[in-house]
């Protein structure tokens, strides 16, 4: 069927779509002007200003994080040593690896990150490789990781407080 021949030329919302984008771009133009000037701090906006600085990383990284840092191979990517192909940049960031930059190499999957862009994956609470979504921590070691992060979690501590209670 498809719309009648009448409605193909809608001009009112047109020039409604046309008038908001003209207005945005206009808000937009103040706001730089602003910002530029440092009188940012008299509009009320949620607009957010990107800083200078690099994107920041948590403070307190989780103890995941920490306890897969452990467990996870700090290498040379001259030294890495692969069946095949080296991969030429990270899928993370995209550079390119260079020969002294200190890489991670997955255990499960075989995939390759600079060391920087995989533990700022991982302070983001992330377990998974970014590529294939594959557990950061080998199967055979799952067990021994999940009792460390169960103490290092003090949940036990927790319950040790009601198992010395008398008549329990």
């Amino acid at each position: 069927m498809g719309f009648p021949v009448g409605y193909t030329e809608v001009f009112l919302p047109k020039l409604f779509v046309h008038t908001l984008s003209f207005l945005g771009f206009i808000r937009n133009l103040i706001f730089c002007l602003f910002h530029y000037l440092g009188l940012s701090d008299f509009l009320e906006t949620e607009v957010i200003w990107p800083d200078s600085t690099p994107t920041r990383l948590p403070d307190n990284p989780p103890v995941s994080a920490l306890l897969i840092r452990e467990i996870l191979p700090v290498i040379k990517f001259q030294d890495l040593v692969v069946i095949g192909e080296k991969p030429e940049s990270c899928a993370v960031c995209l550079y390119e690896f260079e020969g002294g930059e200190e890489i991670r190499w997955l255990r499960n999957c075989k995939h390759i990150f600079h060391r920087a862009c995989l533990d700022r994956w991982m302070d983001h609470d992330q377990k998974t490789c970014p590529l294939c979504r594959t557990d950061f921590v080998p199967d055979e070691m799952q067990e021994e990781f999940n009792q460390r992060l169960w103490a290092a979690s003090g949940v036990a501590d927790l319950y040790s407080e009601y198992s010395s209670v008398p008549g329990l």
